[in-house]
């Protein structure tokens, strides 16, 4: 199995327990560098895939929580080198599939072949860049083929209905559907239009769907649960280790 279908798998195997399958967030480095091999430990016990975040100077999809576990991230010297050599020193220690979630300068200066290369090595299977269109995405997608990983693609409820077949037709591991127009964080109150919209993508899509931005409690993906094949946490996830909370005691509330 390639690495970027070892992703769906995960989620359908959720599925096939009868359950969204949960992703996790998490900022690497953050609150600290030495505690980032064991965060990550907790989270990919209580999840079925882990979206580790690189923390980016200027994160244009995120909110408040996320922009500032960023930022101590970067001021404690975390960087996407570093990131993949921790993962690499972990091996296969974790069952849950392992994505990268960066902004693209930190991409292009790794270098692209190289990145797919040393992420493979490392247990990544795939990747999710929130400001590269789909249009300028072809030499990502290149090298990231050439090593099995995966390119999710991302839609929101505004995205037209002729794109939005696109980007499922496009999708490798699973379709991120943004649930509001926005940044990370905010609160989703789960209106039915937005549930509406989830079955329009999951019409659209071969792979499974997940669900992502402002999902932070198990009334939120008890209602989402017979739309998607999965929810992605992140903010919460963040604000409960912000204030040293117990993640995998977070995680187990939301099923």
């Amino acid at each position: 199995m390639s690495p970027r279908d070892s992703i769906s798998a995960a989620i359908q195997a959720a599925v096939a327990q009868g359950r969204p399958a949960l992703v996790g967030y998490l900022t690497a480095g953050f609150p600290t560098l030495k505690r980032f091999k064991e965060n990550l430990a907790a989270v990919a016990s209580a999840c079925d895939v882990v979206e580790i975040g690189v923390p980016f100077t200027d994160p244009m999809a995120d909110g408040t929580t996320i922009q500032r576990a960023s930022f101590v991230a970067l001021a404690g010297g975390v960087t996407l080198p570093w990131i993949i050599r921790e993962l690499k020193s972990v091996g296969a220690a974790h069952t849950a599939p392992i994505l990268l979630m960066s902004y693209l300068n930190p991409l292009l200066a790794y270098g692209l072949n190289a990145l797919a290369r040393d992420a493979a090595a490392a247990g990544v299977a795939g990747f999710i860049v929130p400001d590269l269109p789909y249009e300028e995405s072809d030499d990502l997608k290149r090298a990231l083929d050439q090593e099995g990983l995966a390119l999710v693609q991302m839609v929101t409820p505004v995205t037209p209905a002729g794109r939005l077949a696109m980007l499922c037709s496009a999708a490798q591991g699973f379709v991120y559907a943004v649930t509001m127009t926005g940044t990370t964080g905010k609160s989703a109150a789960v209106p039915d239009e937005v549930l509406e919209y989830m079955d329009r993508v999951k019409r659209c899509s071969t792979v499974p769907v997940c669900a992502g931005f402002g999902i932070r409690s198990r009334e939120q993906v008890a209602r989402f649960a017979a739309h998607v094949d999965g929810v992605v946490v992140g903010s919460a996830l963040i604000e409960t280790l912000e204030r040293g909370g117990d993640v995998g005691a977070f995680l187990g509330s939301l099923r």
